[in-house]
């Protein structure tokens, strides 16, 4: 490459069958729920899920697991973020997860709390 040219880069998605985030937050502090635009004040459960379709499914999964309420989900980004009572939301992303794993065959990232 000669000095002045640009060099350009190409970016592809490249659809895989996977959970990349599995994430409980028991204790959100600074307004999170409020700067999220969700309701509530419990623990968050989040998780990005990829194909971006399988959000729903996760859902689903979770919604049946506990008394959790969905705060939010893309099935264009494949975002889904969840709240409850800590044990509820643990129940709930653990059962999403498991539901994507053991069904449809996919991997996913360990399940972590902070």
């Amino acid at each position: 490459m000669t000095t002045g040219q640009k060099q350009r880069m190409i970016q592809e998605y490249v659809p895989g069958k996977q959970v990349t985030m599995a994430h409980i937050l028991p204790n959100p502090q600074g307004g999170l729920h409020e700067r999220l635009g969700i309701g509530g004040d419990g623990a968050l459960g989040i998780l990005t899920i990829t194909p971006s379709e399988a959000a729903i499914i996760a859902a689903d999964a979770a919604v049946k697991a506990g008394n959790i309420e969905i705060g939010f989900v893309d099935r264009f980004t494949g975002s889904l973020v969840l709240t409850g009572n800590v044990a509820d939301v643990e129940a709930a992303v653990r059962a999403a997860v498991d539901t994507l794993v053991n069904i449809l065959g996919f991997s996913a990232a360990e399940v972590t709390r902070s």
